[in-house]
């Protein structure tokens, strides 16, 4: 059965902020399947972050397209998509082709938040020591659900339903 309003939503935000976490909990509630940028990146771009070393826009590229191509085929069921989205640009690849069935969520949170939450990770490619390269590229979004990580992760996505 189709539904009536498909959409898929792109969790964005810097390394940290929660967008796995929050993504699985929200596909569960929609019931649409949730898929992991991290998952989409090329070898070559783990081992750089895995070194220390943030990627360029020319390093995304093939990632940003990948990612497109998961959210188009998805649009008539609806996804779920953790994806950094840094910058406006990024956002216009992810989004291209989709219209009126790509909203954005922006998990929002100080520096010093995001930088506990990468010191008490275990087992992620990506360093605390790149948090502050994130910071420096994150262009606020103006169109997305803007929440706060200051929350349990329930909380948090209770509040995304309740917008849409």
């Amino acid at each position: 059965m189709k539904k009536a309003n498909p959409k898929v939503y792109f969790i964005m935000g810097v390394s940290g902020c929660g967008k796995s976490t929050i993504g699985r909990l929200l596909a569960k509630e929609l019931k649409v399947p949730f898929y992991d940028g991290d998952d989409y990146h090329s070898k070559t771009n783990v081992k750089k972050m895995a070194g220390g070393q943030p990627l360029t826009d020319n390093d995304r590229i093939g990632w940003l397209l990948r990612l497109n191509e998961i959210a188009l085929s998805k649009r008539e069921e609806g996804a779920i998509i953790g994806c950094s989205a840094l910058k406006e640009s990024y956002r216009q690849i992810l989004d291209a082709n989709l219209q009126e069935n790509a909203r954005w969520i922006y998990l929002s949170g100080s520096f010093e938040d995001v930088l506990n939450r990468l010191n008490q990770r275990k087992g992620h490619f990506m360093p605390a020591k790149l948090l502050e390269s994130q910071f420096e590229t994150l262009e606020v979004p103006k169109k997305a659900i803007k929440v706060s990580i200051n929350m349990a992760p329930e909380e948090i996505v209770n509040q995304i339903l309740g917008f849409i």
